[in-house]
């Protein structure tokens, strides 16, 4: 009997060492995956403080667990499942879908430099108005405008842990969601609340207390400008860069041969740093091939009677009646 009891705890000892290996495993890959999706996790904290610009402070909570809530919906009932029968039954689609995502991205982040060149840029509407309706309209176009970032977070994620089986695929995928948007909009609170924490310290008695909230007043403008020209950046990166490496996986060699030659040859031309050089020409070239991409679809879309530009001319023309 003990030495039956004996082998039975050693079988589970074992199952349980193999249980945390998986978990371990499971926790390295979603940590691999949220990585490769960072430059759009940047891009989405940029975006967000931009629809509660206006809104009455005690307001701006609520909005944002709002759009988290609507966030997270995007990712586990929409996305997720979709990419999970995608990666099943049509592996051979993810990366056709990724460079569609990608090429959305380049013509976000072109028409954002277009709109800084022209002088005015209406990548996001401010919610300045008040009442309820106006909150969930204001809500209900940032919920639509992440969904697009969250499809290419989880397919990004996706394409990293392809050859997992499905369950632990899910997990990860599941566990990438959750981490993700709880960082982002975390953060995003963190942002938007930023200047009413320096009002109330610009109040206190402490002098030192007072130089630091009247930083904080006077920083938050720079940084909310430094955060949309970072996510800019960060779109035409990753969107070009997904282009770069799907057209090589796709078959076309060319592009990704000569920027990886030209990367080869910085990393063993500069000892020391030339790893990191590498790195910023590979990020380069993937940021203009973005504008390239981007300012041909802006070029295409502007001429189309339903783009951007007929729906800026109806929201002026409904604001004026």
């Amino acid at each position: 009997m003990s030495a039956g009891l004996f082998g039975l705890l050693d079988d589970v000892a074992v199952l349980a060492r193999l249980a945390a290996a998986s978990v371990d495993d499971i926790g390295a890959a979603a940590g691999r995956a949220t990585a490769k999706a960072a430059g759009v996790v940047i891009d989405d904290t940029a975006v967000t403080p931009q629809y509660v610009t206006g809104i009455s402070p005690e307001r701006e909570l609520p909005i944002i667990k709002r759009i988290a809530i609507g966030s997270l919906r995007n990712k586990l009932l929409f996305i997720l499942p979709a990419a999970l029968l995608l990666s099943q039954f049509l592996p051979w689609l993810l990366t056709p879908i990724l460079m569609l995502g990608a090429t959305y991205l380049c013509y976000e982040g072109a028409e954002k430099v277009w709109g800084r060149i022209r002088g005015h840029d209406h990548s996001a509407v401010p919610a300045a108005m008040a009442g309820e309706d106006a909150e969930k309209k204001m809500a209900a176009g940032a919920i639509r405008t992440d969904f697009i970032l969250s499809a290419e977070i989880m397919v990004i994620a996706l394409n990293e842990v392809a050859d997992e089986a499905f369950l632990p695929r899910l997990i990860i995928l599941v566990v990438v969601a959750l981490v993700i948007t709880a960082a982002v909009y975390g953060v995003v609170a963190a942002i938007v609340k930023m200047d009413d924490i320096g009002l109330n310290l610009a109040r206190r008695s402490s002098g030192f207390a007072r130089k630091i909230g009247r930083g904080l007043v006077a920083g938050m403008p720079k940084l909310l400008a430094a955060l949309s020209l970072i996510g800019t950046v960060a779109m035409l990166w990753v969107g070009g860069h997904i282009l770069l490496v799907g057209t090589d996986e796709l078959g076309w060699h060319t592009p990704y041969g000569w920027v990886h030659h030209v990367e080869e040859a910085v990393h063993h031309a500069v000892s020391g740093v030339g790893a990191v050089l590498a790195w910023l020409v590979n990020t380069a070239a993937s940021a203009v091939i973005g504008l390239v991409v981007g300012a041909i679809v802006v070029a295409i879309v502007s001429v189309l009677p339903f783009g951007p530009k007929k729906h800026h001319e109806a929201e002026a023309h409904d604001t004026q009646a």
